[in-house]
C-alpha cells in the first residue's frame, strides 16, 4: 500500500468547525469524548498516535479536536483521500511521566438507507473497496466460500443479503476473544472457528463482500452512549473499552449500506436469547441497512500506514497505538498502556 499523504492541521489550530444547520436537527445528539494517556512500559524514546472522530456522509459531524501533552512533538494530521484523522505525539527521550489528553466533539445521527439497485456501474472511488489487502484476501478460501454462499444470488442486493444471513447463521461471539479480534479471515475460514468479535465477524462480512464482486469496507469507532435497541450494544462514561467496529457494502441506487451482523451476535450472546426470539430477528433485519449512532466513526484504515509512519502498518486503527525503535505497547489493554477514553453527551 501506497504512503498516505496527509495535511497537517496544526497542534494550534483549535477553532471549532462550525456544525452544517442540519447538525441543529432534533434527531440530532452531540458527544464529547475526553482522552486521557499516560505511556507506561515503554523506556526509550516514543511515538503515540491516538484515532480521532471523522466527519462521516450526512449522520456524523466532527468539531477540532484540541490537545495538551509534554511531548517534544506533536501534530493532528488529517488524511486527505479518505479523510483518517488522528493525533501524534512523539517523547524524545526515556524516562519521566509522558503524558496527553485532549476532547474532541461529534454530533450525530441514526443512519437508514432505503434499498434501491439499479445497473449502472460503479463510480471509480468505490473501486479500491474491491480490493484485497495485507490482512484482507478475497483469494482462495474465501473466494470459494463467497461462491457457495451466493450461488442462488444474482443481483448485488441479493449477494450482500445473502453474505449477511450467512454471518448471523455461523458465526458465534467468543467472549474469551481479546479486544475486537484479529480480523483474520483467511484463518476463521480455514479452521472452521468462526467465533470472534466485531472485527472478526465484520471483517468476514466485508472480505466475502468483496470476493463476491461487491465493495465493502469496515468503519471502525467506539460506543458512546446506552443503545435503543438492547442494553449490551451500547455504552456510556468510560468507553476505554467499547471499540466497536462496522462494516458497509456499496449498492449502486444506493450508495453505501450500512450493515452490523457482529451486533447482532453480540445481542444473542449478552442477552441470553436464541437467534429465533422475535427482539433478535427484529435486530436482524434492522441492521441490514441501519445503523444506531450511539456509536461514533473513527475511520476505515485498514493495513493503515499512519503519518508519521509506525515500526508497521496497522491492520486496523481503532485503539490507542504506542511505540518504541525496539518495543509497542498493548493496544487492547488500557490498564498496561494507561489510557482512558470518556464520552459524555452535551
Amino acid at each position: 500500500m501506497d504512503r498516505r499523504h496527509f495535511l497537517n492541521l496544526g497542534l494550534a489550530s483549535t477553532a471549532a468547525i462550525a456544525l452544517p444547520h442540519t447538525a441543529l436537527a432534533t434527531d440530532w445528539r452531540t458527544f464529547e469524548l475526553a482522552y486521557d494517556i499516560e505511556l507506561i512500559g515503554l523506556n526509550d524514546a516514543a511515538d503515540l498516535w491516538l484515532p480521532l472522530p471523522q466527519s462521516l456522509g450526512d449522520f456524523q459531524r466532527t468539531q477540532t479536536p484540541v490537545f495538551t501533552t509534554n511531548a517534544d512533538s506533536s501534530q493532528i494530521y488529517h488524511d486527505t483521500r479518505d479523510g483518517t484523522s488522528l493525533y501524534h505525539a512523539r517523547w524524545n527521550k526515556a524516562g519521566g511521566a509522558r503524558t496527553a489528553s485532549g476532547t474532541v466533539r461529534v454530533s450525530t445521527q441514526n443512519r437508514r438507507v432505503a434499498l434501491k439497485q439499479n445497473r449502472k456501474s460503479l463510480p471509480p472511488e468505490v473501486v479500491p473497496y474491491l480490493r484485497p489487502s495485507p490482512s484482507m484476501p478475497t483469494d482462495g478460501i474465501v473466494a470459494e466460500r463467497a461462491a457457495e454462499i451466493t450461488r442462488s444470488a444474482h443481483a448485488p442486493l441479493e449477494k450482500a443479503q445473502a453474505i449477511y444471513q450467512w454471518i448471523v447463521e455461523n458465526t458465534f461471539r467468543d467472549p474469551k476473544v481479546k479486544g475486537c479480534g484479529r480480523g483474520d479471515i483467511r484463518y476463521m475460514l480455514e479452521s472452521g472457528d468462526l467465533g470472534g468479535k466485531c472485527a472478526d465477524l465484520n471483517s468476514l462480512f466485508v472480505g466475502l463482500a468483496r470476493a463476491a464482486r461487491l465493495p465493502a469496507r469496515e468503519v471502525y469507532g467506539i460506543r458512546v452512549a446506552d443503545s435503543a435497541q438492547f442494553p449490551s450494544l451500547g455504552k456510556n462514561g468510560d468507553i476505554s473499552k467499547a471499540q466497536h467496529c462496522r462494516a458497509e457494502f456499496y449498492l449502486s441506487g444506493t450508495g453505501w449500506v450500512p450493515v452490523d451482523p457482529a451486533d447482532v451476535r453480540k445481542a444473542v450472546l449478552e442477552e441470553k436469547l436464541p437467534l429465533g426470539d422475535p427482539g433478535i430477528s427484529a435486530l436482524r433485519e434492522r441492521l441490514f441497512g441501519y445503523w444506531e449512532m450511539n456509536w461514533v466513526g473513527f475511520n476505515r484504515a485498514r493495513d493503515f500506514i499512519p503519518q508519521p509512519p509506525a515500526r508497521e502498518p496497522l491492520k486496523f486503527f481503532m485503539y490507542p497505538h504506542a511505540e518504541t525503535a525496539n518495543d509497542a505497547s498493548d493496544d487492547l489493554d488500557p490498564a498496561s498502556f494507561r489510557y482512558r477514553i470518556t464520552s459524555r453527551e452535551i
